[in-house]
């Protein structure tokens, strides 16, 4: 249970190294676009890719070769359901949710909190995230595709901030 033999240690760092490389390699083909968190389609690709690098890295009866074979198949579909998605608005409906507006001009929207499972807490604790001591500054709260909230300020300026990211946009 707590053994290592040298061959196996040379084959996960051979076969971790080699892998590791080919996803980049993988990655800078296809584009920014195969490790975004846009919607959770996009999430499940992300998680698809390390769960078959840890395969490959800890299963002797995955070849290097059917490892780099996966990484490319799951590359291939995300960019092909990503490109379907943009030349089709009926399949980009099918794969992708709208965001949806939790709170506006100091009111919850009970019904889209209803519907996307989301209690006034965790709306508070969002905007307590960002900084924002109440809701007195908020104009509006919406839940992005991505499953993050989005605080938008009824302040000057209007910025947002985006809950899991932490970053800052102007609107």
């Amino acid at each position: 249970m707590f053994e290592i033999t040298f061959d196996s240690f040379i084959r996960i760092v051979t076969v971790g190294f080699l892998a590791y490389v080919g996803l980049v390699i993988f990655l800078r083909i296809s584009g920014k676009r195969t490790l975004t968190k846009l919607n959770a389609f996009d999430l499940v690709v992300t998680v698809a890719l390390g769960s078959t690098l840890a395969t490959v890295l800890l299963d002797n009866n995955i070849t290097l070769l059917e490892g780099l074979t996966a990484f490319a198949l799951l590359i291939f579909l995300q960019y092909f359901i990503t490109l379907l998605s943009v030349h089709s608005d009926w399949f980009n409906d099918i794969i992708k949710s709208e965001p949806r507006l939790l709170f506006l001009d100091g009111q919850f929207v009970r019904s889209a909190m209803k519907k996307e499972r989301i209690k006034e807490s965790e709306i508070l604790q969002a905007i307590r995230n960002t900084g924002f001591g109440s809701t007195d500054k908020v104009k509006a709260v919406v839940l992005e595709t991505d499953g993050s909230l989005s605080i938008i300020s009824s302040e000057t300026g209007n910025s947002m901030k985006n809950v899991n990211s932490g970053d800052e946009s102007v609107i």
